[in-house]
């Protein structure tokens, strides 16, 4: 099972399905608000994280998947783990790219100004700007494209529920900083994600049943900016788990 991160969509895995296709049944989910998601929740809704990691439960549930191995990119790594955590055993192995595992001081004050000017500025300067901080290479100009395209398609009052988000988020990473998953984690980084591989490299120190996989010139959205390395090194990881 494929999960997109905040502002993408199942769009955001092309490069992955043809290969993954060759080895596993792949399904991709678009989460709530986003993609071809068709369910409608009021204006007024707030989401919270545990409750999207249920919709990808009740997914499970209503295809009567009992078990499958999860890669998630970006903020998709914390609604796989939310996910984990309320169903412990739905989850075979888990890949993390990109992963959003602590808000240091950069991003705290990112996400601040973020929500001081959600309420001036028209919301897509304000995913276009994130991107650029996120992915600021020439290099990956694509990759930033992508997800400035697919932000554009959510609209401004999904953004905004998002957004919202923010503050859920650190009590959600500070318990899975403290507490492992239940199943072998790998997360793939790439050497140019500033904001965020200093972190998980710490972390996956202190987790005993995690491992790191640094994937070179590439940023953030790894599988976008080097799809060869991360499909081989993602299913070499699920089939050493599947025996």
């Amino acid at each position: 099972m494929f999960v997109h991160g905040a502002g993408g969509s199942n769009v955001v895995w092309f490069r992955q399905l043809r290969e993954f296709k060759k080895h596993f049944n792949v399904l991709l989910v678009d989460l709530r608000g986003h993609g071809k998601s068709k369910e409608k929740y009021t204006k007024e809704e707030i989401y919270k994280f545990d409750e999207i990691a249920l919709d990808v439960i009740h997914t499970m549930d209503h295809l009567k998947i009992k078990k499958a191995h999860f890669v998630g990119i970006s903020l998709g790594c914390i609604i796989i783990r939310a996910m984990d955590k309320l169903a412990p055993g739905r989850a075979e192995s888990i890949i993390l790219g990109g992963a959003i595992i602590q808000f240091n001081v950069k991003i705290k004050a990112l996400v601040s100004v973020g929500k001081l000017l959600s309420s001036i500025l028209p919301y897509m300067w304000i995913y276009r700007i994130n991107a650029w901080i996120l992915i600021p290479s020439k290099k990956h100009v694509q990759s930033r494209n992508l997800f400035i395209k697919e932000a554009m398609r959510l609209g401004e009052r999904e953004f905004k529920k998002w957004l919202k988000m923010t503050t859920e988020i650190k009590g959600n990473l500070q318990e899975f900083i403290v507490k492992e998953a239940s199943v072998p984690v790998l997360y793939l980084m790439g050497e140019r994600d500033h904001m965020f591989l200093p972190m998980v490299t710490n972390l996956v120190k202190k987790h005993f049943n995690s491992q790191l996989g640094v994937i070179q010139n590439s940023g953030h959205v790894c599988n976008l900016d080097q799809p060869e390395e991360f499909n081989e090194r993602s299913i070499q990881f699920i089939k050493s788990i599947s025996g």
